[in-house]
C-alpha cells in the first residue's frame, strides 16, 4: 500500500523538514527518514494502528520526533491528514478534517 498527502498535511511536513533544518545542517534529513519508517510501517498493517477520532482517522507517533501522524485508509492507499507537533495546541487540526 502507497500513501499521499493531503494538500495541509503536506505543507505541514514540509515546514517541519525546513524547520529542524534550519536548527542544525541535517536534521531535517533525520527527520525524513524517521517519517519515512513511520510511514513503511503504516503502509505495511494500516489497521494495527489505534482509532484517534472514530469512525477511521488513525494515529501513528514518529519515532524520535515529536510528531503524530494522522492519517485514513481510503481506496488509494493511505491519506496523510495531519503531521501534528506534540508541542502545538492538541487538537489544532480538527477543524480541517
Amino acid at each position: 500500500m502507497s500513501y499521499f498527502f493531503s494538500e495541509a498535511a503536506r505543507d505541514e511536513h514540509l515546514e517541519h523538514v525546513a524547520y529542524y533544518e534550519s536548527c542544525q545542517a541535517g536534521l531535517g534529513a533525520r527527520y525524513l527518514l524517521a517519517f519515512d519508517a513511520a510511514m513503511q510501517a503504516v503502509c505495511e498493517a494500516p489497521e494495527r494502528y489505534r482509532i484517534e477520532l472514530p469512525p477511521s482517522i488513525r494515529k501513528y507517533r514518529v519515532p524520535g520526533f515529536p510528531f503524530n501522524i494522522l492519517y485514513r485508509i481510503v481506496d488509494s492507499g493511505i491519506e496523510v491528514l495531519v503531521v501534528a507537533a506534540h508541542n502545538r495546541r492538541p487538537g489544532y487540526w480538527m477543524e480541517r478534517l
